[in-house]
Parts: C-alpha cells; sequence; structure tokens
C-alpha cells in the first residue's frame, strides 16, 4: 500500500533522504502555497526529482519514468485535455492498442484514472514520477505558443513600411502598425519564450541591415531570432505602449515597467530601457519573478566559513556591510536573503531602491525619482528621522549619500548597501576615492562583499571530466586541491538547451574588518596590500571561491575563468 501524505515526509526522513528540519521547513511551505508535500521538497531543494520519482516507485511498486527521456506525441496529448492533467497531475506518455500509460505522482488514485478512463475509453496503466517533474512537463508540453514561424507565416512586407530614421513618422500609424495581429504576437512570442527558457534579460537591438533578438540566460547572452528589418518601428513601438511609454519620443532614453498576467495568479514583471542608437530604439527588458527569487542564504553558494562570517556581520547591533559587483551579479539576492534573515516583528526595516525590483513583506521600500529629488541622500535622511533599526541603500554612488551612510552606521543602525567594485579590498579604496575619511571606514565598515554568478553544470547531463595540469595550474589549483577534485562537463541536453549549464552559483569574496586591516586602511595601505593581508587573515578570493566550486563538481575552468581574475 502506497504512503499518504502525511506518512510521506516520515517514510523520507527514516529512508534518510532528508533531515526531520528539512520536513519542518518542506510542510510550512507546503502551508503556504497549498502545493503537496513531494513538490514543496523539490522546490526547496531538498529532494531530487530522481530521487523522488525512484523512492515513489518503490514505495508505490509500480516502474518509475524519467520524463526526460520522453517525447510525447501531440496526438496523445489531445486524449487529456490541460485541465483535466492538472487537476490529477498526470501526464499522458504513449498509447498502446487499447492500452494508455499515463505518468502520475500517486498512481494509487483511483479516482483519477477512473476520470482518464471515462475520458480516453482506454485501459490506464500507470507508472510513477516526482510530482514537480510532471507539473513541469505539463507546462511545456501544453502550454507551447506558435512557433517564431508561425508567427511570421502572416506577416505581409508590403503591410509596414517606416522608411528611414530622419524622415518623419506619423505616430498614428506607428500605433496602428503596433496593434497588427503578427506585430502583437510576435511580441507576446518573444516575452513568453524568455520566461519558459528561464532569461533574465531580453535584448531587441536594431542594425543597418538586421534586427536581433537576444535572450541572456544564466548570464550568457545568445541569440534567439532575427525579425525583418521592416518590424523594427511597429516592435519597438509595442513594447513601448504596454510599457506606457512615449512612443512619439525616439531621441531621448526612456525607462518603463510592463506586467504580464500568466494565470493561475502568477506575474511576471518587465523591467523596460529603451535607448536611441545609430540605427534606431535598442530595448532591453529585465525580467523579474519573484516566485524565483531564492531567499535561503546556504542554497546561494556560500560556503560555510563565508556565511559565518557573513551572517555575523548582519547580526552586528550596527555598522556597515557592502556587498560589492559588477551589474547582474545577484548582489540584490544577496541583500535581499540578508533583509528575509533580519526581518523580524521587533525590527523596523527601511530600504531606498533604484527600482524597487521585489516586494518583501515587512520591509518598507521606497522607490527613488530623480525627476522630482528623491534620490538615496533624501531617502536616508528621512529613514533616520523614521525611527530605523536596519537600512538598506540601494547604492552608494556619491559622498553625499556615503556620508550620511557612514553616519548613520556610527549612530546605532545596521546599514546595507552596494557599490561597483571589482573585489572585496578595491572598495575601501573606492570610498577614499569618494571622499570618505580613513578613520570614518574604519569605525563604519564591518564587512564587505564581493561576489560573482557562475554558470552550474547541468546535472541531467553531466560526465566526469579530465582537466588538463596547464589549466590547473592557471587556476592556481592546490596540490591538494587537485588531488581531490571531482572535474564535471555538461554534455548538453533537452533540460539546459544544449549548453551543458543549468542555474548559477554565487562565488563569494568576504572580506571582515579586522583590527590589524583598519589599522592598514589608516596608514594608507594599498588595495593590493589590503588583499595580501586579507587572504592571510583567512579570507577566501573570488578565484579560489571558484576553484572550490570547480573540485566539488559544481561549475567549469571556463566559467571561472570567465568570471574571475587571477589573484
Amino acid at each position: 500500500m502506497a504512503p499518504n501524505p502525511t506518512r510521506l515526509g516520515e517514510l523520507l526522513v527514516r529512508e534518510k533522504l532528508i533531515s526531520l528540519q528539512q520536513l519542518r521547513q518542506a510542510q510550512d511551505e507546503q502551508r503556504r502555497t497549498g502545493q503537496n508535500l513531494g513538490y514543496a521538497l523539490a522546490k526547496l531543494g531538498y529532494v531530487s526529482d530522481r530521487e523522488m520519482t525512484s523512492f515513489l516507485s518503490a514505495q508505490y511498486r509500480v516502474p518509475a519514468v524519467n520524463l526526460d527521456e520522453y517525447e510525447v506525441d501531440a496526438e496523445v496529448l489531445k486524449l487529456v485535455p490541460q485541465d483535466v492533467a492538472e487537476k490529477h497531475k498526470l501526464l499522458p506518455l504513449s498509447r498502446a492498442g487499447v492500452s494508455l500509460i499515463v505518468a502520475m505522482s500517486d498512481p494509487t488514485n483511483l479516482h483519477a484514472i477512473d476520470d482518464i478512463k471515462f475520458l480516453t475509453n482506454l485501459n490506464i496503466e500507470p507508472v510513477v514520477c516526482a510530482e514537480s517533474a510532471i507539473m513541469a512537463a505539463i507546462e511545456r508540453y501544453y502550454n507551447v505558443g506558435p512557433s517564431y514561424d508561425d508567427v511570421m507565416a502572416d506577416f505581409d512586407e508590403g503591410e509596414i513600411d517606416f522608411g528611414e530614421d530622419n524622415e518623419e513618422i506619423n505616430v498614428l500609424e506607428l500605433e496602428k502598425a503596433s496593434e497588427d495581429a503578427p506585430v502583437v504576437r510576435l511580441v507576446n512570442m518573444i516575452l513568453l519564450s524568455a520566461i519558459k527558457k528561464g532569461a533574465s534579460d531580453i535584448h531587441v537591438e536594431p542594425y543597418e541591415k538586421t534586427l536581433r533578438i537576444r535572450y541572456r540566460v544564466d548570464g550568457v547572452l545568445m541569440q534567439e531570432m532575427t525579425p525583418p528589418l521592416k518590424l523594427r518601428a511597429a516592435l519597438v513601438s509595442r513594447l513601448k505602449i504596454m510599457s506606457s511609454l512615449d512612443i512619439a519620443e525616439r531621441r531621448l532614453p526612456q525607462d518603463g515597467r510592463i506586467k504580464l498576467k500568466l494565470g493561475k495568479g502568477k506575474e511576471m514583471d518587465f523591467r523596460v530601457s529603451v535607448l536611441p542608437t545609430m540605427w534606431g530604439e535598442k530595448v532591453v527588458l529585465r525580467l523579474l519573478d519573484k516566485s524565483n527569487l531564492q531567499l535561503d542564504m546556504t542554497k546561494l553558494g556560500f560556503d560555510p566559513k563565508p556565511l559565518g562570517d557573513f551572517q555575523w556581520a548582519i547580526n552586528q547591533p550596527w555598522g556597515m556591510v557592502l556587498v560589492t559587483g559588477p551589474t547582474g551579479s545577484g548582489k540584490t539576492t544577496t541583500l535581499y536573503s540578508a533583509l528575509s534573515d533580519l526581518n523580524k516583528d521587533g525590527v523596523n526595516i527601511s530600504t531606498a531602491e533604484d527600482p524597487v525590483e521585489y516586494n518583501l513583506p515587512g520591509i518598507n521600500q521606497v522607490q527613488m525619482h530623480e525627476e522630482i529629488g528623491l534620490n538615496f541622500a533624501m531617502s536616508l535622511r528621512s529613514f533616520l528621522r523614521q525611527d530605523p533599526d536596519i537600512i538598506m541603500v540601494g547604492e552608494i554612488r556619491d559622498f553625499e549619500t556615503a556620508e550620511i551612510a557612514v553616519k548613520a552606521a556610527l549612530t546605532g543602525h545596521m546599514v546595507l548597501s552596494t557599490l561597483h567594485t571589482n573585489d572585496a579590498p578595491s572598495t575601501i579604496s573606492r570610498m577614499l576615492n569618494m571622499g570618505v575619511e580613513p578613520f570614518l571606514i574604519t569605525a563604519s565598515v564591518n564587512l564587505v562583499l564581493a561576489q560573482r554568478l557562475a554558470r552550474r553544470v547541468c546535472k541531467d547531463c553531466a560526465t566526469a571530466s579530465v582537466l588538463d595540469r596547464k589549466v590547473f595550474e592557471e587556476l592556481g589549483f592546490s596540490d591538494e586541491l587537485m588531488e581531490n577534485a571531482t572535474i564535471m562537463k555538461g554534455a548538453g541536453c533537452r533540460t539546459c538547451n544544449n549548453t551543458g549549464y543549468k542555474g548559477r552559483v554565487a562565488l563569494y569574496e568576504v572580506m571582515r574588518m579586522t583590527e590589524n586591516l583598519r589599522e592598514m586602511v589608516l596608514q594608507g595601505a594599498s588595495t593590493a596590500e589590503l588583499k595580501v593581508a586579507a587572504i592571510k587573515n583567512g579570507m577566501i578570493s573570488l578565484r579560489a571561491a571558484g576553484n572550490l566550486k570547480i573540485a566539488q563538481g559544481v561549475t567549469t575552468p571556463e566559467e571561472v575563468l570567465r568570471v574571475t581574475m587571477a589573484d
């Protein structure tokens, strides 16, 4: 007999697939989302689909199936409507005569089997699979929109033509063209395809003779499609209308936002930036998906010692913690994770952000508006009159903001902020360069964290790899690390779009401000000297953090060389 939902957790603990603490966290997630326990465990990353499928197969005594190895025929999918598949959490796989093989997370659900039997008039043969894998497959197979070729088949090149940039354009014509069915369908397809592929950004780029659409997936830009150049103005105008921007203004940069409702209560935000270039307006859309926001620090990629240092710093009663790195290196996620950790009933947290990317319950978030004078410095001054305990400043860009942030850190507040610097030690030089006095830096800064994001090796196609000794030497591997390294590489599969990578892991360089580092700052030590001293104190550099992730088989040497510099 199969386990019921309350027994499932106990059996997983007994089989040592999860710990008791993980079970309790999954049960909390289950109560919050209304999903079942297996789905909650998979979402939190405590049990992989493969482990859950093997476990269920043994418990139910039903054959297991790996859905990644299946290509379900469209005719078989038509036998079971999407709403029925979602309701019972099952997927029809193949038909053989009067039998239909169906993947289910609970093969003992006789009500579901009877429903499908009545619907199809076929004998049902259940096989077992993890619920999260079934739901992902339902999304993949049933929600397939029109292909690029299908959308462009309706496009008549003679219908839309706007001439050169220097010619005057009729705004009414532009509006009409942007509402044209092929243009609307093409824009919808671009947005939905980016969501399905897990892209973080969409780039719409006009050139002299081509129009290019690229997606940034796991930090790397990949070309997606090249629509006809004649669609350039209509495509950009459609995106501007969706973002509530001025379609007549084509000479100045503009910023806006698109909110897309995806059904089932899910919404996706796109941050839109329009920039006039030589050959027309370039549009970049940043995808903001709150449901994928990972706020558990242990899952971000922290190793135990850096994580301990970071948690010590953010839990101090006052002082400053700075997170540094280039745009798109995950600084916001790290800060939100810290705020999520600190967000308790007895604490008042205020944040000044530009823009507010995700809404966090229990935290007072303020959106900057430079055009009316609401900037980081003004917000900070206002926060200090609002009885705060913890303050987050989106970015320290100038002396005024830095000065107020330092003073706040010295008067009993915990201040979190970001800067754009290459590594942790160079953050001190950047603050000195802004005009902050060395004694104020040493008195206020508790810790500086630098980070980068490297792509993870795809779990579904990971294979052991042998590394050339020259590459080891170039990376700066120690002999001990070399001996214990498990080098993995992705062969490329459907899950990772044949790239060999799926998802990203953060590399952290955490510099805790010890007494000797403070003394060195006061004596005017250079960035290089600070780095040497910090490493002696136990700081793991970005390159060393990357090497650890290579040795653990999490990422590849190519990725670490791409995102980090040699020490």
